[in-house]
């Protein structure tokens, strides 16, 4: 563990600082199976998982209103360091940074671990692009008591700094489960028991018919497609059934997180026998 607590890192060249900069590219990122987690909400949730943070970057001013990170950090045999402004705004992926930026190992695991675990209520994503909408799905579905969320190969990174943002820590409290084919995916989870719900707004089926029926209440993973043209056929075709979550006004239809929540809370309610 390196401590850099009386010297303040301002250069950025420095190899530490360079190092973590290149996190904020996919590829590199897959390399070094690394990425950031930016602000005190995401690093705090960082060290509560244990053994993850590597390194911890923090100014000045955060460093002491934040104590309590970097000493967490040091426990942990993480390198602290206290950096200038200017190099945690060449780190920082927000426009008004808040001072603390971690160096995370990836959380991610087999999808083996997920069905292992006999689940509940789990989320497959497909073909999700927005790095935003994909963070706020994780975080809903931690909300909702979700056991795990899979990206399939066509989705989203969900190490994207903005994903790690929009998800406000709920990355490190799920199984996240990377790359595979919905079908592979879809059948495994099958056959661990759960009942794959397609959310599909062009379903004749409305989540209000299917509540009452109480088919929500056993185990039950949600395929969520894409923010603009939903599920493909050949998708939709893999679930067990369809939903359309209904609209009852003159909007079109719910974005991709709104619909999300809507769903997943509706399975939340519904096994706790509410």
């Amino acid at each position: 563990m390196t401590e850099t607590a009386g010297q303040e890192l301002t250069s950025l060249r420095s190899p530490r600082v360079k190092s973590a900069r290149q996190l904020a590219k996919r590829a590199l990122r897959e390399r070094a199976r690394s990425f950031l987690a930016e602000g005190p909400q995401a690093v705090r949730e960082a060290l509560a998982h244990g053994g993850i943070v590597t390194q911890l970057f923090l100014t000045v001013a955060a460093r002491a209103r934040y104590p309590e990170l970097a000493g967490q950090a040091s426990q942990q045999g993480a390198d602290v360091h206290t950096v200038s402004g200017e190099v945690m705004a060449d780190l920082a992926q927000t426009i008004t940074p808040q001072g603390v930026l971690a160096v995370c190992r990836f959380v991610d695991v087999p999808l083996a671990t997920l069905t292992g675990a006999a689940p509940q209520l789990a989320v497959i994503l497909a073909n999700v692009r927005d790095p935003g909408n994909a963070g706020t799905v994780l975080r809903t579905a931690d909300a909702a008591g979700a056991q795990g969320v899979v990206f399939s190969d066509a989705s989203v990174d969900p190490y994207n700094s903005k994903c790690v943002r929009a998800s406000a820590g709920s990355i490190f409290h799920l199984s996240l489960v990377l790359g595979g084919q919905v079908a592979d995916t879809v059948a495994d989870l099958r056959a661990a028991g759960l009942r794959v719900l397609a959310a599909d707004g062009k379903s004749g089926r409305s989540l209000d018919e299917v509540e009452p029926r109480g088919l929500l209440r056993g185990p039950t993973a949600w395929l969520f497609g894409n923010e603009a043209w939903g599920l493909p056929a050949d998708l939709v075709a893999l679930a067990d059934d369809t939903v359309a979550v209904p609209i009852y006004g003159q909007a079109e239809s719910l974005n991709l997180a709104a619909a999300a929540a809507v769903c997943l809370y509706a399975s939340a309610r519904a096994q706790r026998g509410q």
